[in-house]
């Protein structure tokens, strides 16, 4: 099993930064890509963005690429989502997930992840 926790959320004014940790604990030798996704009530979850196991490889939604970065440090087993420039739009509940599949391309599909976070809620105000 893997256990995935997420910090970092908060309300932020319009043309601010945040930026998100998850911590994964458990059987961490087991994931591969990681990623985040975000969703707000009435709405479905939706992909954000993804990184590889080695760091070299990410994914990003449209909507916020050029605003949005992600990483990850496998010596902490945790992966940040740095957020600038956020919008009004980027107010969701943010999620981390974990992909423990060794030869799956880097995910953007919500059931391509088994493990999740219990998510942060991101507030940004206009």
């Amino acid at each position: 099993q893997v256990q995935l926790v997420e910090s970092g959320g908060g309300l932020v004014q319009a043309g601010g930064s945040l930026r998100l940790s998850c911590s994964a604990s458990g059987r961490t030798f087991s994931i591969y890509n990681m990623g985040w996704f975000r969703q707000v009530p009435g709405k479905e979850r939706e992909f954000v963005a993804a990184i590889n196991l080695s760091g070299g490889n990410t994914n990003f939604a449209n909507s916020v690429k050029g605003r949005f970065t992600i990483s990850r440090d496998n010596a902490k087993n945790t992966v940040y989502l740095q957020m600038n420039s956020l919008k009004p739009e980027d107010t969701a509940v943010y999620y981390c997930a974990a992909d423990t599949s060794p030869t799956r391309v880097l995910g953007s599909r919500s059931y391509e992840y088994g493990y999740w976070g219990q998510g942060t809620q991101v507030t940004v105000s206009s």
